[in-house]
């Protein structure tokens, strides 16, 4: 079958790493179920899994993607959950099973004409959403979700601080937080993406450090170590940072008289269970509220959607579509 996938890994030269064609079909457990896939989205995951760095040498050929919505044999309509992992042993939250992983780290992911998941992890895909606008939910919008939803303690009216206005995860912690009622603040160091931001619906964007106007309830938190200051100092007491990445560096220095003098709360948040995206999708249905696209591209194309992301080159979601 045609697929998009991993031949090797580079951190230099990632891109020369990927390949677009024809692919024999992967083996899977026999009890899974298939989906002819209608569209796929990418996110950084798959550019960091050619740099080797969610990918390991000794597991390609994969086929990449994570996020997909397509039909099963029997002619449903779904969406694809892209974490695989035993609820039993996550205690009712595949997240937490620590051997859980994400498709195209293990199991072949999404970019290809087919993909086979468990049963579990299809979602009903309902008629309100396109296939490329369900085909963004489970990934960056999912972990934004669940960051705001699930853990970061706040509701209807308080305020939550975006460091990073631009990136996938940010983009969707910036429309589910207006979608479920809060006010959003961004931070970016350049005034495009800070215009980008109030584009798509922020309320105020603020350059990367800057004092704010108050303090804020949570810090949504992807960036780390450049921002970690300031997501401390940004908050009320007993507010919560809630930290779903680290892209400029995993240890910041912890000020810990900071954290136990205002009583301020440090939570992790990994992706996202299936529940908590048939959730995520009845928000989107019940809003009206829709993913940001910046573009749709045949399969065929990958390439071109990869050279964009990794020039930073895209507003919201670049999404790959099949026939």
């Amino acid at each position: 079958m045609i697929a998009c996938y991993a031949h090797g890994v580079s951190r230099d030269d990632p891109l020369s790493c990927l390949t677009v064609g024809e692919i024999d079909e992967p083996v899977t457990p026999e009890d899974w179920v298939t989906v002819h896939v209608k569209a796929a989205s990418l996110n950084h995951h798959d550019l960091w899994s050619l740099k080797g760095q969610a990918l390991s040498a000794e597991r390609v050929p994969m086929i990449l993607g994570s996020d997909a919505a397509g039909v099963t044999d029997d002619g449903r309509e779904v969406i694809v959950h892209g974490v695989v992992g035993d609820v039993g042993v996550g205690q009712g939250d595949e997240t937490l099973d620590p051997r859980r992983s994400l498709l195209s780290e293990v199991y072949p992911g999404t970019f290809a004409e087919r993909v086979r998941v468990p049963a579990r992890n299809l979602i009903d895909k309902p008629f309100e959403l396109t296939w490329a606008e369900a085909a963004c939910l489970p990934v960056a919008y999912l972990t934004a979700y669940r960051m705001i939803k699930t853990k970061s303690a706040t509701s209807e009216g308080d305020t939550i601080l975006v460091q990073g206005a631009a990136g996938g995860v940010a983009t969707a912690l910036i429309v589910l937080g207006k979608a479920l009622g809060l006010a959003v603040w961004v931070t970016s160091r350049t005034n495009e993406k800070r215009e980008w931001a109030l584009s798509i619906g922020a309320d105020a964007a603020f350059e990367s450090g800057a004092r704010l106007p108050a303090k804020v309830d949570a810090v949504m938190e992807t960036v780390g170590e450049a921002t970690w200051d300031h997501s401390l100092k940004s908050l009320r007491p007993g507010g919560t940072i809630v930290i779903s990445g680290a892209t400029s560096g995993a240890n910041p220095p912890a000020d810990l008289n900071r954290v136990f003098f205002l009583q301020l709360n440090i939570v992790g948040s990994t992706m996202g269970t299936a529940d908590e995206l048939r959730e995520l999708v009845d928000l989107l249905v019940r809003t009206g509220v829709r993913p940001v696209i910046d573009r749709e591209l045949p399969m065929e194309r990958a390439a071109e959607a990869f050279e964009a992301m990794a020039a930073g080159d895209i507003h919201g979601k670049v999404v790959l579509t099949a026939q």
